[in-house]
């Protein structure tokens, strides 16, 4: 199916276009809200709190301002990228696992992508806010001049003076209200086509101050190196994994078969009850044998996904787990198998942190294919639980993360106390 035919944002339906533009009003009118007050705050924090580490005190909050900071930032890469479809690939270096406070003050802080932040945020509360805002400013000032027209201006102007400015119309009279009620309607024009146009402009911005510049492809180098060598630790570890499953499962029943067979034979002539239970025996171990093999296969990689593909084999996870769970699945054919067996274990990953830890009663899952073409495959896991959730807090998200990685993919968390989480994953997969 054609991505944008279907699309209501495509320029060619009418109706679509007026409500692409009334949506990036509004999303520009939150963003400019959102983007002064969480860049003010989260500026002036990590300012406080970076001069607290000759202290002491900063080395304790140090690092938990600065995640606050990475996830305001991943937060934006995020709504750039579904919103606007502009890609902000985040290119943080990784922390040891389990590092005491000090190693993780003092890497965040020597890691480059934590400066680029710190200076986004005061772009973001200057030339961000107003890129965010003009969208919104667009589409409601009009609003003003058709008052102004109908006979707002009577509360300025006795009709001998200039009482209001509206742009840069005087406005003294009937006869200068209406030209500010046509300037209203110029600019209303204006906005059905500018509106989404200058929404972007403020995702390019952010691009332009997040990404790595002219270190970028020497950063480039540095991920790709470290997700290569992620992706050869996991499959090793998965070797190890399926050599020991092997050995200490299927393979020691099998070898328990066979010696109960010899019995069996031995036993055929002298006592042939006991050989006839013996048979029993092995009979069950063969079935638990070929059932922890099917285990095996299915942990490798599931039959139905290969068979019918990523949605029906989402599907058919959830349909095993003890929580209600709603899948939605919008995908224009099917990825590359190594996609879509990346992006199967990182739901089956997500999922099992849902039941283990967040008490959650419903789950739901969505999947469906976003940018030009359908080039990238966007999953969002959210569930009703307690929340809390954070990459690296020991939940697994880490693991998923760099299974993502390897294939330039992203996660973004979304889990304040209380729930509801959300767990969002974006995969190029043209």
């Amino acid at each position: 199916m054609d991505t944008q035919s279907r699309d209501p944002k495509h320029p060619g339906n009418a109706g679509g276009r007026t409500r692409a533009v009334v949506t990036a009003g509004a999303r520009g009118l939150a963003l400019s809200v959102v983007a002064l007050a969480g860049s003010i705050t989260l500026f002036v924090l990590s300012v406080v709190s970076i001069a607290l580490v000759p202290l002491g005190v900063g080395i304790v909050t140090t690092p938990w301002v600065l995640t606050g900071v990475r996830a305001f930032a991943n937060w934006r890469r995020l709504v750039a990228a579904q919103w606007c479809g502009v890609r902000i690939p985040p290119a943080y270096r990784p922390l040891p696992d389990g590092a005491n406070p000090w190693a993780r003050t003092f890497g965040m802080l020597g890691d480059p992508a934590t400066w680029r932040d710190l200076g986004w945020l005061l772009v973001d509360m200057t030339a961000g806010f107003v890129t965010a805002l003009l969208p919104a400013a667009l589409l409601v000032y009009p609003v003003e001049g058709f008052a102004l027209a109908a006979g707002l201006w009577r509360a300025f102007t006795d009709g001998g003076r200039v009482g209001w400015w509206y742009g840069f119309v005087p406005v003294s009279g009937q006869g200068s209200a209406l030209l500010a009620g046509l300037l209203g309607a110029a600019l209303l024009a204006a906005s059905y086509a500018l509106t989404p146009p200058l929404l972007r402009v403020h995702f390019l911005l952010t691009r332009w101050v997040l990404s790595a510049g002219r270190g970028e492809l020497a950063e480039r180098v540095r991920v790709l190196t470290e997700t290569r060598r992620d992706a050869v630790d996991t499959s090793a570890a998965e070797l190890r994994r399926i050599e020991r499953d092997l050995h200490d499962g299927a393979q020691a029943r099998l070898v328990a078969m066979g010696m109960d067979l010899g019995t069996v034979e031995a036993l055929l002539d002298k006592d042939p009850a006991k050989a006839r239970q013996l048979l029993a025996q092995a009979r069950r171990s063969s079935a638990e044998a070929l059932g922890e093999l099917r285990d095996l296969v299915r942990g490798i990689h599931p039959p139905v996904l290969a068979e019918r593909g990523l949605g029906d084999a989402v599907r058919a996870l959830a349909l095993r787990l003890p929580v209600a769970t709603e899948v939605t699945v919008e995908l224009d054919g099917r990825a590359d198998a190594p996609v879509e067996s990346a992006a199967y274990f990182a739901i089956s990953e997500v999922l099992t942190n849902a039941v283990k830890h967040s008490g959650a009663e419903r789950i739901w899952v969505d999947l469906h294919q976003v940018g030009r073409g359908g080039g990238l495959l966007r999953i969002t896991v959210t569930d009703n639980g307690r929340g809390g959730a954070r990459i690296g807090g020991g939940s697994g998200l880490a693991g998923v993360e760099r299974r993502l990685g390897t294939f330039d993919g992203v996660l973004a968390v979304s889990s304040p106390v209380g729930g509801p989480t959300k767990v969002t994953m974006e995969i190029p997969c043209a």
